[in-house]
C-alpha cells in the first residue's frame, strides 16, 4: 500500500515537471538600418528599444544591420527601422508594412535631398555641372543619391556621360563626407539630405552662408518602423501604438542611466503614415531605374 502511494506521488511529480510553467516574456527583432556606423546607430535606439520592451511587456533585441544585407536578413526580423527607398523595396519584395515615420527636422516626417556648391565655385545651376566633380551619398539613401539623379536627369544631365567624374564616399557618416568634400573643395558640387546639412549648420560644424542650395528635391517620408508577416495584427498595433505615444519627457533606464527617449534617437517624435504616402517615392525610384523597379 506504502508503496503505491509513494508510486502514485512520483508519477504526478514528474508529471507537473514535464510541463513547468514558464513566465519568459516573448522576444523579437527590431532591425535597425545603420546610419552613420554600427556603433551611432546602437547609441541612439537602443533606450527606444528599452523603452518600448517595457510598455509592451516583451523583450525586444536590436539589430544593427548594414543597408545592402537588409533585405537579406528581413526575414528574420519582427520590425523594420529603414528609410523609405528600402522601405518600399521590402513592401513589394516581403509584405513588410508601415507603421510609423520619425519627425525630425523643420520638414518634421518628411526629408529632401539637395545638391549643393560653395558660393565661391561660381555654379549657380545644374547646367552649370556640366564638366564638373560631384560627391554622391550612398546609393539606397534616397535624399542622397537618388533624389539627386532624379534633379539631374529631369534637367538633361546624365551624371554618366555629363559630369567629369562623381564618386560616393566609403565608411561611416557618410553623408558629413559629402559636405566636407564639398567644403574643402575636392567637389565642385554634393548631393545629401537637408536634414544633415541643418544640423551641422546647428552645431556650428559648417557655415551655412558658405554653400549654395542649386537645386532641392521634393519632401519624402522620412525613415521609419515597419511590420514584417511575422507579427500578428494586434501586436503591431501596439507596437505602432506605443511609437505614436511617445512624449518628449519620456525616459528609461539603460546602462545606469536615465535618458530621454527621443533626444537620444536624435528626433522629434513619430506620425502615422499610410503605404500611399509613399508612392513619391516609389514613382521617383521608377524615374531613377532604383530598386525595386530596376530594369537591367
Amino acid at each position: 500500500m506504502k508503496r503505491s502511494v509513494i508510486l502514485l506521488l512520483l508519477i504526478f511529480v514528474a508529471s507537473c515537471n514535464s510541463h513547468p510553467v514558464s513566465d519568459e516574456k516573448p522576444k523579437y527583432k527590431i532591425g535597425y538600418m545603420i546610419c552613420n556606423s554600427k556603433e551611432e546607430t546602437l547609441y541612439r535606439f537602443r533606450p527606444l528599444t528599452a523603452y518600448l520592451s517595457g510598455k509592451l511587456g516583451v523583450n525586444f533585441e536590436a539589430m544593427v544591420i548594414d543597408t545592402f544585407d537588409f533585405t537579406k536578413e528581413v526575414d528574420n526580423l519582427d520590425f523594420t527601422h529603414t528609410n523609405s527607398l528600402l522601405y518600399i523595396i521590402m513592401n513589394r519584395n516581403h509584405g513588410v508594412e508601415i507603421l510609423a515615420t520619425e519627425k525630425a527636422g523643420l520638414l518634421g516626417a518628411r526629408s529632401k535631398g539637395a545638391i549643393v556648391t560653395l558660393k565661391k565655385s561660381g555654379i549657380r545651376n545644374l547646367k552649370d555641372l556640366k564638366g564638373k566633380t560631384m560627391i554622391f551619398g550612398p546609393m539606397l539613401a534616397p535624399t542622397a543619391y537618388m533624389t539627386q539623379l532624379d534633379l539631374l536627369l529631369k534637367n538633361g544631365i546624365n551624371p554618366e556621360d555629363d559630369l567629369a567624374f562623381y564618386s560616393i564616399p566609403s565608411g561611416s557618416y557618410k553623408h558629413e563626407k559629402v559636405i566636407y568634400g564639398v567644403l574643402f573643395e575636392k567637389y565642385n558640387a554634393g548631393a545629401f539630405p537637408m536634414l544633415d546639412f541643418e544640423k551641422m549648420v546647428k552645431d556650428g560644424r559648417i557655415d551655412k552662408d558658405d554653400f549654395r542650395v542649386i537645386a532641392e528635391g521634393e519632401p519624402i517620408p522620412y525613415c521609419n518602423f515597419g511590420v514584417t508577416q511575422r507579427v500578428k495584427d494586434s501586436f503591431a498595433k501596439r507596437f505602432k501604438k506605443a511609437l505614436l505615444n511617445i512624449k518628449k519627457n519620456d525616459t528609461v533606464e539603460i546602462d545606469g542611466e536615465v535618458v530621454r527617449v527621443l533626444d537620444r534617437a536624435d528626433i522629434d517624435g513619430y506620425e502615422d503614415t499610410k503605404n500611399k504616402d509613399f508612392d513619391v517615392v516609389r514613382e521617383m525610384a521608377k524615374r531613377t531605374n532604383m530598386p525595386p523597379y530596376q530594369k537591367y
